[in-house]
């Protein structure tokens, strides 16, 4: 009786929690790519992408199903530059389920410019992290430019749970980078590839000098969005906080990328909420975004008047 009691319990227990964290959906297009390259490949690739990233264990805790980060990449493959050698765009979208609500908030919306990467059909899809590069660098550059981003999901969604709860996933972001492969071809991974790349983003959430930037991720999600349920004119004074934060890191850190990259896709959202603010709230988020999201102040501008 004891031992069907035990195994009961752990038939119960696996059908509950999973070990498996995202909830990703991967879509590659090819649709540039000349058509004497056998599209199927890319299918194959998708497929094994796909599975790499909701197979792997990518974090030492349990995920219930309902628990799993939904998130989404989209590989546009733009030039084959030589034989089985790609050059692509890759989307990155991530969002996070808001507390005792059907809504879903915009927690990375990226658009990385800088992938080149080889593939062969049916080669094998893997991430070391001890050995980034692998016998082929510009091989192995697309699982690291896919696991760079997964820990950058899980640093954010962390973060936005608990006060600095995303460190370690931030850390190994940076050490991705650290060891990330280097060959011809292959930017994205060297501050000087730009100022807005897969570097300065690890860099500026691994800067002490930066840590406003985890207190406005928890301010606004945590102490924000997750309490408009309980008092909705509370929630959006904590998100005002949480924006103040990030407006308190702008003055002495102009054109930081991480404070960008906070805004990618949230504006539609931000205009909601502050929409229904008392004049004087109004006027002061309005003025806030149009500082910091210069590129939606118009419509801030438009919206929040």
């Amino acid at each position: 009786m004891y031992k069907i009691l035990i195994l009961w319990i752990g038939l119960l227990f696996s059908c509950h929690v999973t070990g498996q964290e995202l909830n990703a959906k991967v879509s590659v297009m090819a649709g540039q790519i000349k058509s004497s390259v056998d599209k199927k490949v890319f299918q194959t690739l998708q497929t094994a992408l796909t599975n790499f990233l909701n197979n792997r264990k990518w974090t030492n805790d349990s995920y219930r199903q309902q628990e799993k980060i939904v998130c989404h990449f989209l590989l546009n493959i733009t030039q084959d530059i030589e034989p089985n050698v790609y050059r692509a765009i890759l989307t990155i979208q991530s969002a996070r389920p808001v507390y005792n609500s059907s809504y879903v908030s915009p927690l990375v919306n990226y658009q990385d410019n800088d992938v080149t990467f080889k593939y062969i059909e049916f080669q094998q899809v893997e991430f070391n992290e001890s050995n980034i590069t692998g016998s082929d660098p510009v091989a192995s550059n697309l699982t690291a430019i896919f696991a760079y981003y997964v820990n950058m999901i899980l640093g954010l969604d962390y973060d936005s749970f608990s006060p600095r709860g995303g460190d370690i996933y931030f850390k190994k972001a940076q050490q991705i980078v650290s060891g990330a492969p280097d060959g011809r071809n292959i930017t994205g991974w060297k501050a000087f590839d730009g100022q807005r790349n897969r570097y300065w983003l690890a860099e500026n959430f691994n800067n002490s000098k930066y840590s406003l930037l985890h207190d406005a991720y928890y301010t606004y999600y945590r102490l924000g969005m997750d309490k408009m349920y309980e008092d909705e004119n509370e929630a959006r004074q904590q998100m005002l906080n949480g924006l103040n934060h990030l407006n308190t890191l702008n003055t002495n850190n102009r054109n930081l990328f991480a404070l960008q990259f906070f805004f990618l896709g949230k504006s539609g959202e931000l205009s909601k909420i502050f929409k229904k603010s008392p004049p004087q709230e109004r006027v002061q988020a309005s003025e806030l975004l149009q500082r910091l999201d210069v590129s939606n102040a118009a419509l801030y501008k438009q919206e929040l008047k």
